[in-house]
C-alpha cells in the first residue's frame, strides 16, 4: 500500500503531502481544487508520460514521492532489487521529477533508474481506473485476465499446464523441423565424413609417425655419406685393419704418449694426474670407436627401406593436407570427426522420435486447452451474474453482463477429436470478450464499447469487486496482495441512492485492498477510512492547492459542502451526520453478513 505521498509543483499543487491509509482512502474538493493533479501526479509516479504543461508556473521542476509499503517477496520489491534499490523492510521510496524543458528522471530507492521501471513497478502496484479504461478494455487479453482473475486458482494451474506444455511442444517442433528440413544437408555431410574417416582409417596413422619417417628417410637417402664420414673417423681413432700400410691413430699416439709420461710421473704429483687425465682420454677414444663401429654395422644400404619410408611419408602428407598440419591434428580431426558423424547418424532416429513425442504433445496439449476452455465457461456464467448484479447497485441496473468465450480456429491449427482445427497458444485457444448491453433490448456490445465514459468507471469498480475476492474472499494480487485501486471519476452521472450504493462497494473493494478514490459526492466519501481535501487558495496573483486530513468537525463541514449547503449550517451538519451513521450502518451489515 502507499503510506504517503509527496506532490510539489504540479499544477496548481505548489508542496502537498498526502498520508493514506489502509482500506478507502477518498479524495474531495471544490471544483478546480487540483483533485485531478494528484491522480496525475500518480500516474508520473507509475511511469507515465512526461509532460513539461504539469509543472507549475513559475517553478523549475516537479516532483512527486511516494512511500510504498511491501511485504518480502513481493514482486514489485525483488523488481527494486534487481534495480539496485535500498529499502527498510519493505518500505520503498520511489520518486519522478520534471523539469520545465520537459527532461525527466525516476528514482527508487534512492537509484537512479529509467523510467520504465516505474512503469514495471506501476503493474505491480496500482491500477488506476477512469477514462483510459476505455484504451485497456479494447485489448482483447485484458478480458481474458479478468475472468481468469476471478476463476481462481483451478483456472490457472490449467493455464500454468497449458503454458508448460505449449512451451514444449514449440521447442520440440522446432526441432524437429530444423533436423527434417536439414536431411539432405546430413545426407551430404555424412558422405564426406565417411570418405575422409575411411581414407584415414586406410593408412592408419600412428602418433608422431611422421616425425619418425622424416627422420629415418634423412638417414636413409644419405647411408654412403654417412658410413664413409663414421668409416673415416674410425680410422683415426683406431687405424684401419685393411690397409696396406698402417698409418698413425688416436689410439697409438695417446699409448705412446702415456708411454713417455709413466717413468715421470712417479717422480712429479703434477705429471702423474696429467697422465690419470691422459688415461681417461684414452677409455674415451676406446668407448667412441666402440660406438663408431656399431653405427657402421646400423647403417645399412637398403633401397627397399628408403621406397618404402618415402611412399608411406606421402601417404601421410596426403592427410596432412587435409585434415592438420601433424598427424597428430590428423588424429584428433578424426576423433571429432567421427563424433559427429555418430551425431548424425543418429539424427533420423531423434527425428522419428520427435515426431512421436509431437503427437504426444499435441494430444496433451489439445486436452488440456480444452479443459481450460470448459473451466472458463463455467466461471464466465457466474463471473457476468455477479457483475451484472454489481452493476444493478452503481445506477446501472438494467445493465446486462455476458462473457463470449470462441475458441481460435485456424486450418494450420491443432486438431480437435471433433476434427475442427484450433490455434491454441500459451494461455489456452481461447479468444474471451466480456460484453455489455447497458439498456433492455440493447444488443451486448464489448465493454469498452458498450459503456459511456462515467459508466466504463463504475463497470471497472464491479470488475475489480468481484474479481478481488476470487470468489471465496481470497485477495488475488501480485505476491498474494491485491493491488492499490484508484478510480477517478467513478461516481460521474450518479446520485442519490445509488451514489450511496457505489460508495458501500468502494467500501465492500477496500475490505481487501487499499482503494484511492476521487469524487464529488458526498454518499461516496462517506464511507472513506480517510478522507483528504484539496483546499484552493487564491493571493490574487498565484492560485495554489494543498491536502489536509479532515476528521470529526471538519469532515462534517465539508461532506455539508459537497451536498451543496453552507458548510457551517445547522441543517448541512445534520445531513452530513446523518449521511456518515447511514454509511457505518450499511457497512456493519456487510460485516455482520460476511
Amino acid at each position: 500500500m502507499f503510506s504517503q505521498m509527496r506532490i510539489r509543483g504540479v499544477g496548481v499543487i505548489h508542496d502537498a503531502v498526502l498520508d493514506l491509509s489502509p482500506g478507502l482512502n477518498v479524495l474531495t474538493g471544490e471544483t478546480g481544487a487540483g483533485k485531478t493533479m494528484v491522480v496525475s501526479g500518480l500516474g508520473l509516479l507509475l511511469g507515465e508520460r512526461a509532460d513539461s504543461g504539469l509543472v507549475r508556473t513559475g517553478a523549475g521542476q516537479a516532483l512527486v514521492e511516494g512511500v510504498i509499503l511491501l511485504p518480502i517477496g513481493h514482486p514489485a520489491l525483488e523488481r527494486a532489487d534487481e534495480a539496485g534499490a535500498e529499502h527498510e523492510d519493505g518500505e520503498l521510496v520511489i520518486a519522478r521529477t520534471i523539469t520545465s524543458s520537459g527532461r525527466s528522471r525516476a528514482h527508487v530507492g534512492g537509484r537512479t533508474v529509467p523510467v520504465g521501471v516505474l512503469a514495471e513497478l506501476g503493474r505491480h502496484l496500482v491500477a488506476v481506473h477512469g477514462q483510459a479504461d476505455q484504451w485497456r478494455l479494447k485489448q482483447g487479453e485484458a478480458h481474458r485476465e479478468v475472468l481468469d482473475d476471478f476463476a481462481g486458482p483451478e483456472v490457472g494451474a490449467l493455464r500454468d499446464r497449458v503454458a508448460r506444455l505449449h512451451d514444449e511442444w514449440r521447442a520440440a517442433r522446432a526441432e524437429h523441423e530444423r533436423l527434417a528440413g536439414e536431411s539432405r544437408e546430413r545426407a551430404r555431410t555424412i558422405d564426406s565424413l565417411t570418405a575422409s574417416l575411411e581414407e584415414i582409417e586406410a593408412v592408419d596413422p600412428q602418433p608422431g609417425e611422421d616425425a619418425a619417417l622424416r627422420a629415418e628417410d634423412e638417414r636413409l637417402a644419405h647411408a654412403d655419406s654417412l658410413r664413409l664420414a663414421a668409416g673415416r673417423a674410425l680410422a683415426d681413432l683406431s687405424g684401419d685393419e685393411y690397409a696396406a700400410e698402417p698409418a698413425p691413430n688416436v689410439r697409438d699416439l695417446i699409448g705412446s704418449a702415456r708411454s713417455a709420461l709413466s717413468h715421470g710421473a712417479v717422480h712429479d704429483e703434477r705429471l702423474g694426474a696429467l697422465d690419470s687425465r691422459l688415461d681417461e682420454v684414452a677409455t674415451l677414444v676406446t668407448e667412441l670407436a666402440s660406438d663408431l663401429t656399431g653405427y657402421l654395422e646400423d647403417v645399412e644400404l637398403d633401397p627397399q627401406r628408403l621406397e618404402y619410408v618415402q611412399e608411406r611419408r606421402a601417404a601421410l602428407a596426403a592427410l596432412t593436407r587435409k585434415y592438420g598440419e601433424t598427424v597428430d591434428e590428423v588424429l584428433v580431426w578424426s576423433q571429432d570427426a567421427a563424433a559427429r558423424l555418430d551425431a548424425l547418424l543418429t539424427a533420423d532416429d531423434r527425428v522419428e522420435t520427435l515426431h512421436t513425442r509431437l503427437r504426444e504433445l499435441t494430444t496433451d496439449l489439445v486436452a488440456a486447452a480444452s479443459e481450460l476452455t470448459a473451466a472458463r465457461m463455467a466461471a464466465a456464467t457466474d463471473f457476468a451474474a455477479r457483475v451484472s448484479q454489481e452493476l444493478s447497485h452503481l445506477a446501472m441496473g438494467k445493465a446486462v453482463v455476458e462473457v463470449r468465450i470462441e475458441q481460435r480456429t485456424a486450418e494450420d491449427g491443432l486438431p480437435l477429436p471433433s476434427g475442427e482445427r484450433v490455434r491454441v497458444g500459451r494461455h489456452g485457444a481461447d479468444d474471451v470478450e466480456i460484453l455489455l448491453a447497458a439498456n433492455p433490448g440493447a444488443a451486448p456490445r464489448s465493454v469498452a464499447k458498450g459503456a459511456s465514459g462515467g459508466e466504463l468507471s463504475r463497470v471497472m469498480l464491479a470488475l475489480e469487486v468481484v474479481t478481488s475476492s476470487n470468489g471465496t474472499g481470497r485477495p488475488t494480487g501480485p505476491g498474494g496482495t491485491p493491488p492499490t485501486f484508484v478510480f477517478d471519476e467513478v461516481d460521474a452521472g450518479v446520485g442519490g441512492r445509488a451514489a450511496i450504493d457505489v460508495g458501500a462497494r468502494l467500501a465492500a473493494l477496500a475490505e481487501r485492498a487499499q482503494v484511492i478514490v476521487v469524487t464529488h459526492l458526498a454518499q461516496v466519501a462517506a464511507f472513506a477510512d480517510r478522507h483528504l481535501v484539496v483546499h484552493k487558495s487564491d493571493d490574487g496573483a498565484i492560485t495554489s492547492s494543498s491536502v489536509t486530513v479532515v476528521e470529526g468537525a471538519d469532515r462534517l463541514r465539508e461532506l455539508s459542502r459537497m451536498m451543496g449547503g453552507d458548510a457551517d449550517s445547522e441543517a448541512g451538519l445534520a445531513h452530513a451526520r446523518e449521511l456518515l451513521e447511514q454509511a457505518d450502518a450499511l457497512r456493519d451489515s456487510r460485516v455482520g453478513a460476511a
